[in-house]
């Protein structure tokens, strides 16, 4: 079954490479969807893939890169939607 995600990660995720580990994780992890950060000091992702697929990702977000700290991870889970082909940085 596939699943969506969003997160919003807070902590000190921006300027320490947050985006681009979050992306080389869901490549390798087999999920698709995008990466951005937000005025607020916050990091927004959607993510979808199979059940293990999002678990392992969620893991492996809530730890982030080497720099950073994340404080809270706010999880919303939703069907699916398959418009995504593959996981991106947005700007």
């Amino acid at each position: 079954m596939m699943l969506r995600v969003e997160i919003l990660v807070s902590g000190v995720v921006q300027g320490v490479g947050f985006r681009y580990f979050t992306r080389r994780m869901a490549k390798e992890i087999g999920v698709s969807g995008y990466v951005m950060n937000l005025k607020d000091g916050r990091v927004f992702i959607v993510a979808e893939g199979t059940d293990e697929q999002i678990e392992k990702f969620i893991s492996t977000v809530r730890h982030g890169p080497q720099f950073a700290v994340v404080k809270n991870t706010e999880i919303s889970k939703k069907n699916a939607a398959g418009e995504f082909s593959d996981f991106k940085i947005r700007y």
